[in-house]
């Protein structure tokens, strides 16, 4: 993901073989085709993903993952590191966003060494095994071999140890204040952790709770990576706790930890709920059959096993965020402790998602597979609401300024339409009204320029509002899912109008004179000179040729504006007939976005970033749907693989995921707010879609292969089928959909304009 100036090697199951003979056997753990180090071979200029191997449960409110860099460091985990530093509980969504509530467990042996860079440890990857729900690695420089496995607010470790009279644990709770302390009477400790950046009240506080299956042999409290002679409790910018064990040769130590937000107590609470008496093997084997259970509710079938591990690996990204921000009291309650203001409230709160991302794919993926989540997480866009007056737009765990737009509206509007109850929609409607009126309290949050583009349409070039082409098409989509909410729940027509006629705002950024979208000044003449490769400046994290086609609620609109559909669909080749030309000017370097599209090999199609990853599906719109099949199919071949370089951009909390996980099942949410998806080319023989209710929706091509990638054909339930798009309702009520796959253009499927998704021009 995104930077705040606006805002593994193939891991081989060593221990698994599957053969595939064009389906996935029934007997297979799907978790085990799962990769959490797709994407880990990223750095600051070049991201592959930049993600980190997320030991946890789906959506679960900790994670935990090696630590291979200093604290602090956004790049936690790299696949090129040599060394181990600790095993980290984090909360972290991207490198660029960094970390809160995070503290380190680290076994060592022989001389105690605090300091992390002392403790650091060799590991290799031939000795390390990442899964979801279990994590292991042997640490060479002690002989140490270490386990995981997670719970949605606790783990539980477990330390082979070889035989040493000085064998010890490690806890670091990190700088910026923080407090520890040891009870060795019931094997224990206790403390808590401030370190954040940003988003968090003066209050915050990670609380942890860690207790051991053996007594210790010493124990002691540190700062400032010295023992703190006597001492088993301490408050301080940087401390931590150690204790050290007697241990024969393979002597297996368990450890159990939980911790929560609100206190002490409620941590405990959390360790007794989910780890109770549960051994390390029981605790990792219901990890297994959670994550099993959440992946088997799709179901794909082929004859190559890549794709089929990219699928899972990608699946398993999408159900990673938001995470769940709440916790169960004595009562069993659901509460949480406010990221907004401090307090202690009832009911759900998520977070760690920046909707400028996620609108586009993995909350129309929530709605569809997960309409009671999708509840919930609308309840707790009401709860933030009320905390802090404002919708989150990137939150982490409060708001945090990174990003454009308010596209909150999407989220709300998405839910509503496709039929999700259970939550206040008056009050998120009532939200996202006052987003368009008023700027929040950081410029990601309500609608920075609302003034601006009330009045005049567009939020202009030259009144020092950055990336305002962005906005301006952003806050028009944002206007139609208004306008679409507006009138589901009955608001006065003039309500209902004013929203619709803003829905239109792309127009007045359109320049008919290069039919590309331009910066417009104040006085209403086009901001010179123009640079269509020019990143960032009036748009965000791209150029105009990526964001022209941010016009989710009206492609025919933009059809028309470009003079019809042949040259429509002539606009969208050049994309990928360019030369990767860019200007960097704006920000003084290439960007790692840009470098991401420079070397893909794809023209000017930078799929790395969200903004262009609808595109590819709007050949649809203007009567050529084999060009979006030939070009997904290059996507999906080219810049997907279940490696640790993987991703061909930012993975972004789910989102370049869900792009797969959608596109190779044969459809795309390119307009949340309506109830369409557009069809693509099916990647796989056969896909079960299991949905909440039980209901199943097959797709079958039977024929795709790499070379059979264009449509020929399609059937609903036997009957013919010749929409390029298919409706929400019909995936929920079940059924089966199939397609004619061919190797070359069909010369009449999808190519009448009556067959054509949604679009708000006719």
């Amino acid at each position: 993901m995104k930077k705040i100036i606006s805002c593994i090697a193939f891991f081989t199951l060593l221990t698994h073989s599957f053969v595939f003979s064009q389906t996935t056997p029934a007997n297979t753990n799907l978790v085990d085709l799962v990769n959490p180090l797709m994407g880990t071979q990223s750095k600051f200029s070049l991201s592959s993903g930049n993600t980190y191997p997320a030991i946890a449960m789906p959506w679960g409110m900790n994670f935990w993952m090696p630590q291979t860099s200093k604290m602090g460091d956004g790049w936690s985990y790299m696949y090129d590191a040599e060394k181990i530093r600790g095993f980290k509980q984090t909360h972290q969504p991207s490198p660029w966003i960094n970390d809160y509530g995070q503290f380190s467990i680290m076994p060592v042996t022989g001389a105690l060494k605090i300091d992390e860079n002392e403790r650091a440890s060799w590991f290799s990857h031939k000795a390390e095994v990442a899964k979801p729900n279990y994590y292991k690695v042997y640490l060479a420089d002690y002989d140490v071999t270490t386990e995981i496995a997670p719970t949605e607010r606790a783990a539980q470790f477990r330390f082979t140890f070889p035989k040493s009279d000085s064998s010890y644990v490690l806890l670091d709770a990190f700088d910026r204040g923080s407090y520890v302390k040891i009870i060795p009477s019931e094997r224990k400790i206790i403390g808590y952790t401030t370190k954040n950046s940003g988003g968090v009240p003066a209050n915050f506080k990670n609380y942890f709770v860690l207790v051991f299956d053996k007594a210790f042999k010493f124990s002691s409290a540190w700062s400032k990576f010295k023992i703190t002679k006597d001492t088993l409790e301490i408050k301080a910018n940087h401390v931590g706790a150690v204790v050290r064990f007697e241990t024969k040769t393979g002597e297996k130590i368990g450890l159990k930890v939980a911790s929560s937000f609100i206190s002490y107590e409620q941590a405990e609470r959390n360790l007794t709920t989910e780890l109770g008496k549960d051994t390390f093997d029981q605790t990792q084997e219901k990890g297994r059959n959670i994550w099993n259970q959440e992946l088997s509710r799709i179901k794909v079938e082929g004859d190559n096993i890549d794709q089929i591990r990219t699928f899972y690996s990608c699946l398993y990204r999408v159900l990673l965020f938001p995470r769940k921000f709440y916790e169960f009291d004595a009562a069993g309650k659901v509460v949480h402790y406010s990221p907004y203001n401090g307090e202690v409230r009832p009911g759900y709160m998520f977070t760690d998602n920046g909707f400028w991302d996620t609108f586009r794919a993995v909350f129309p993926f929530f709605t569809l597979m997960y309409p009671t989540m999708n509840a919930h997480i609308m309840e707790g866009l009401a709860n933030a609401y009320d905390e802090s007056g404002f919708l989150p737009e990137w939150a982490s765990p409060g708001h945090r300024d990174c990003m454009i737009g308010s596209n909150s509206a999407s989220l709300i509007t998405d839910s509503y339409m496709k039929g999700i109850r259970g939550y206040d929609i008056e009050k998120l409607y009532s939200a996202i009204i006052k987003n368009t009126e008023n700027a929040g309290p950081v410029s990601s949050v309500g609608r920075f320029g609302h003034e601006y583009y009330n009045e005049l349409g567009y939020v202009p070039y030259d009144v020092k509002i950055n990336e305002n082409a962005a906005r301006t098409l952003e806050y028009s989509y944002a206007d139609f899912c208004i306008s679409q909410l507006a009138k589901e729940l009955k608001k006065p027509q003039k309500e209902i109008d004013l929203y619709l006629k803003r829905s239109q705002n792309y127009r007045n950024i359109f320049d008919p004179s290069t039919k590309w979208m331009r910066g417009k000044n104040q006085d209403g003449k086009f901001q010179t000179p123009f640079n269509p490769f020019k990143w960032g400046d009036a748009f965000t994290e791209g150029n105009s040729i990526h964001y022209t086609w941010s016009v989710f609620q009206d492609v025919k609109g933009l059809v028309g504006l470009m003079g019809g559909r042949e040259a429509f669909v002539q606009k969208l080749d050049s994309v990928f007939t360019m030369p990767p030309i860019f200007d960097d000017s704006y920000y003084g370097f290439p960007i790692h976005e840009i470098r991401e599209m420079q070397i893909m090999n794809m023209g000017n199609y930078a799929h790395g970033n969200q903004p262009i990853q609808h595109m590819i599906y709007l050949y649809n719109y203007a009567g050529a749907p084999s060009k979006t099949q030939f070009w997904l199919r290059q996507v999906m071949k080219k810049l997907y693989q279940a490696t640790p370089d993987g991703y061909c951009g930012d993975e972004d909390n789910g989102q370049t995921s869900a792009w797969y996980v959608f596109s190779s099942l044969g459809f795309y949410p390119v307009t949340p707010g309506t109830t369409q998806y557009v069809i693509g080319s099916p990647l796989f023989k056969k896909a079960t879609i299991t949905l909440e209710d039980g209901k199943k929706f097959t797709i079958e091509s039977p024929k795709t292969s790499d070379a059979n990638m264009y449509v020929d054909g399609a059937t609903m339930n036997g009957k013919p089928y010749a929409n390029t798009y298919l409706e929400h309702k019909d995936i929920q009520n079940g059924g089966t959909l199939q397609f004619n796959m061919t190797n070359a253009p069909s010369k009449a499927w999808g190519i009448k304009p009556e067959t054509a998704p949604f679009s708000l021009t006719k």
